[in-house]
């Protein structure tokens, strides 16, 4: 079917035949790796001087923009995808983690961006704290594009999501991005890549694609570039002691093939649907994708009593696995990715059997024409009769669909042989009781990046063992490589600068973008809600008039809310608290607030839809007199435009009510979207 081809210094680079490829279903030959080598001096180049320039040519949110644009770019033509993902062994559900599991991200991440990033690239990591008693000297951190380049190493087993989910988040904080996909599926991540080149959405040097060997790629990298890496621990151990990482303190995130588990409570009998619960999660995890996932279920541990029981309900399931060619209806598990992949499951089978029972596998029936030199293998189920004294059921992973089921006595043993795996990705413990839950999870929350409690209420809604979520890290300690992605902002983060920043507020302000208390503020007869949003300036200030609260503003506010809480009418009962009087309502000093700031007429404030770090400070008393400051903090044009064409942003407002000692009353920001001239 051709050569596969790096896409590299702004074009497409390789035309001669070398390391053929095969296909996961038959074993006939579909593509050859490119011969020619790659100048990784000229790609770094490349991705520095055109890549970084292009990228901080837009800000957060114009990228997050771009990236929700090319996930709707390549939604639209995800069939191409699934026709050369079939080539890999997988199912259509399993490629569907993988396509529209990956775009599924892209979208994510284009959220994520738009909600919770400025549009600079000059990100405010708040709030700023005084370190002066004048006031005059403050600190606070940014966080800005570290001006290097993401060299991303990825797994055979997810060629599109195993890209997209380190792109997106590395693209949000303008880091060029080199992609180096396992050379067993590179095929699928080329035409992944090819369709993304082709959408025109992404700045010249955004993507570079490496088919093949990295060369010394790694070699060439500086302190200001990063690595991440998907795959076994004996890679990525080889690939952290790289000298040039270690020399120049190269940042380096593993995420490793695990030993991950999944605990059967001993609350749970047979009859209950957890029971159930518990049968149909191990068995997903060891058949999806034919059991190559970095999160799938190794060690399933049950108590003793329940062993065989779970033993038949699990043998049941299993037997009832079509498993063939993906394209016929029915068939519920297709083949691993390669021969290779065949052979390594099949010895490490063998050493998982040495002295222990094998309870289901090694018979295939496939279904489908000319898939019997495919790369498929049956799903296995392995019994370690002494977990606690056999360490090779901890050590030893068989990356298919294979599994060794464990009995324990006790949960505090079952944590323990969860423990054993020496750090995982995630654990599932199935429970109906919230005393275990409570108990458990914390213990074996020390070993694993992520666990899932699953029971009844949950099932309804739940994703399930082995499906990361862009909201939630993915990652795990020890074995499981001590990295973190995903996890919502946290990833972008991770490939930006973090830099503490010194200085007056007025100059802190001007640095974050966002107004910093004890700053210069700008004052003027125009009220602040009546100007537009491009108009609007970080600063712009409004200082109201007074107002002093009386007793009938507390009367009528209860009236109205149906607060009659003692500290506002009780006169007694208020005298023996630490105030010593009636106080109040916190809302009505908000509302009075907001009486005192807004401007009423209609204009380019079309909405307010929150308050963020509400506080009330000081207590407010009848005769107290309370006036109000309004600063526009922090701007954020989302490139949105509504039902008019008219085009918003969102402004977040600074307050702070005092009261006729110039004591703090109530601090708070409120976050409005603010039109555009028409």
């Amino acid at each position: 079917m051709g050569t596969l081809q790096s896409f590299v210094t702004g074009r497409w680079h390789g035309r001669e035949a070398h390391q053929p490829l095969h296909s996961a279903l038959n074993n006939s030959l579909i593509y050859h790796t490119h011969a020619e080598t790659i100048d990784f001096g000229e790609v770094l180049d490349y991705g520095r001087k055109t890549g970084i320039p292009a990228l901080m040519a837009l800000d957060f949110q114009q990228r997050a923009a771009r990236l929700k644009a090319l996930a709707l770019y390549l939604m639209e033509r995800k069939e191409h995808l699934y026709e050369i993902s079939r080539f890999t062994g997988a199912t259509r559900p399993d490629s569907w983690v993988d396509v529209e599991g990956g775009i599924g991200t892209l979208f994510a991440y284009a959220s994520i961006g738009s909600r919770e990033l400025p549009s600079s690239n000059v990100l405010h990591e708040g709030p700023a704290m005084a370190l002066g008693k004048r006031g005059g000297f403050a600190g606070t951190h940014i966080l800005v594009p570290r001006g290097g380049v993401a060299v991303h190493i990825n797994a055979f087993n997810f060629p599109i999501w195993g890209l997209l989910e380190k792109f997106a988040p590395s693209f949000l904080a303008a880091m060029p991005c080199i992609g180096k996909p396992a050379t067993a599926t590179s095929y699928v991540t080329e035409a992944l890549v090819r369709m993304m080149h082709d959408s025109g959405l992404l700045p010249d040097g955004a993507l570079q694609l490496v088919i093949g060997s990295t060369g010394d790629l790694l070699d060439r990298l500086t302190g200001f570039d990063a690595v991440t890496f998907t795959g076994s621990a004996d890679t990525a151990q080889k690939l952290r002691s790289n000298r040039n990482l270690i020399a120049n303190s190269v940042p380096f995130t593993a995420e490793a093939d695990s030993l991950n588990c999944a605990i059967l409570a001993p609350d749970v009998t047979p009859d209950d649907p957890e029971f159930d619960l518990f049968i149909k999660e191990v068995a997903r995890e060891m058949t999806g994708k034919a059991g190559q996932k970095c999160t799938a279920i190794r060690r399933v541990i049950v108590p003793r009593e329940r062993v065989d029981a779970v033993a038949e309900r699990l043998r049941d399931r299993l037997s009832k696995v079509t498993i063939g060619d993906p394209a016929i209806e029915g068939v519920r598990m297709g083949a691993l990715a390669s021969k290779d992949q065949q052979r390594d499951v099949a010895a490490q089978v063998e050493r998982l059997l040495a002295g222990n029972e094998l309870l289901h596998g090694g018979e295939l029936k496939l279904v489908g024409d000319g898939v019997q030199d495919g790369a498929f293998f049956a799903p296995t189920l392995v019994m370690c009769r002494n977990a606690m004294e056999n360490e090779a059921v901890h050590d030893i992973e068989a990356f298919g669909p294979v599994s060794t089921l464990m009995a324990y006595e006790g949960i505090d043993e079952a944590l323990a042989l969860a423990a054993k795996g020496k750090g995982s990705l995630v654990s599932t413990l199935v429970t109906k009781d919230p005393r275990t839950a409570a108990y458990a999870v914390p213990v074996a929350a020390a070993h694993h990046g992520r666990v899932l409690v699953l029971e009844r209420e949950a099932s309804v809604d739940s994703t399930g063992h082995g499906s990361p979520l862009p909201q939630l890290k993915h990652g795990g300690p020890g074995r499981a490589g001590g990295g973190e992605e995903l996890g919502g902002i946290r990833a972008v983060k991770h490939f930006l600068q973090r830099t503490a920043v010194q200085g007056s507020p007025t100059m802190l302000s001007a640095i974050t973008g966002e107004y910093v208390r004890g700053g210069a503020v700008r004052e003027s007869e125009v009220h602040p809600f009546r100007r537009h949003f491009e108009d609007l300036q970080v600063g712009d200030s409004l200082l109201t008039h007074r107002r002093t609260v009386s007793e009938a503003d507390i009367v009528n506010f209860g009236g109205v809310s149906g607060d009659y809480f003692y500290m506002h009418f009780d006169d007694i009962a208020a005298k023996d608290t630490q105030f010593g009087k009636r106080i109040a309502h916190g809302y009505f000093v908000l509302s009075a607030a907001a009486g005192l700031f807004v401007s009423p007429a209609p204009g380019p404030v079309l909405a307010n839809y929150g308050l963020d770090n509400l506080r009330f400070i000081t207590p407010v008393a009848i005769g107290d007199t309370i006036r109000a400051r309004l600063t526009c903090k922090r701007k954020v044009d989302r490139n949105r435009t509504d039902d008019r064409g008219v085009g918003q942003g969102v402004v977040a407002w600074d307050v702070q009510v005092t009261n006729q000692n110039d004591e703090l009353v109530a601090s708070y920001d409120i976050l409005t979207l603010v039109s555009k001239r028409a």
